[in-house]
């Protein structure tokens, strides 16, 4: 199985390293391109696969096509590489925004496209990403490319209606988790903590709360209450949340990123 990917940004390297990290690929089944002489000395130093000039090369290479570069250059880039391509191959889309029909109406009738919403957490291999898939890529084809997902993290088939809604809730939303980690960090300086332990307690924190909830399957309203005691600290720190209004604002926030998402 020969995997190519079409630029190799932040998100391209991370899933390459998630692949080759899961030993779901060696390294000469893997190429990826990219215009810059620098991009191409780190593809081959950093990644270790091959690094190609011309996004042709890596077209005519793969049996599973990534495109991985900005939304902005999709139509270019497959107008480019769309006479290269052969009815065999698997075309994976990490494109907000991009719908099936649209893709398959520039790359042709026929052509096998998985869309697919991965987020920045794949870096550390703590990626949760959506897929979904046009009629033309059979259960075994779809299945040969979520596992490459799951080389990084979660992967969960959705139907297409969806894919905004993932943008709004994972694709997008670890800048908001940022955002959090950020504002408690803040407050703990405020109250005399250094800045590199704030951003440690606070980051704990975030994360133990997240693999609770995926862990232990209890609602997250649950787990809130488990550590609220009566007229303690926390149940005041939470009124204090609601007061302020952060489940409207989270709620508003991903409401507005559907929207831009579905254009």
């Amino acid at each position: 199985m020969r995997i190519g990917f079409i630029g190799c940004g932040n998100m391209a390297t991370a899933m390459i390293s998630g692949i080759l990290d899961a030993k779901l690929a060696q390294n000469e089944e893997l190429t990826a391109s990219a215009h810059s002489d620098a991009t191409r000395q780190k593809i081959r130093e950093e990644l270790k696969i091959t690094a190609a000039r011309h996004n042709s090369e890596v077209a005519e290479f793969a049996d599973i096509l990534f495109l991985a570069v900005k939304p902005m250059y999709y139509q270019e880039v497959m107008e480019e590489i769309r006479s290269t391509l052969r009815p065999e191959q698997i075309i994976v889309s990490i494109a907000p925004g991009k719908t099936l029909a649209w893709m398959e109406e520039i790359l042709g009738a026929g052509t096998k496209i998985i869309r697919t919403m991965p987020n920045t957490p794949a870096m550390v291999k703590e990626g949760m990403t959506a897929l979904c898939r046009n009629a033309f890529v059979t259960d075994e084809e779809f299945a040969s490319v979520k596992v490459l997902f799951e080389g990084f993290g979660l992967a969960e088939e959705v139907p297409e209606h969806l894919m905004d809604v993932v943008t709004g809730v994972s694709g997008s939303s670890p800048a908001y988790v940022y955002l959090f980690i950020e504002a408690l960090a803040d407050a703990a300086v405020s109250d005399g903590m250094p800045r590199a332990a704030a951003y440690r307690f606070a980051s704990q924190a975030v994360l133990g709360s997240a693999k609770m909830v995926l862990e232990t399957g209890k609602h997250p309203g649950e787990l809130k209450d488990m550590v609220c005691s009566p007229g303690g600290t926390t149940i005041e720190a939470v009124r204090v949340l609601e007061e302020k209004g952060l489940r409207s604002a989270v709620f508003e926030a991903c409401k507005a990123c559907v929207r831009k998402s579905r254009g």
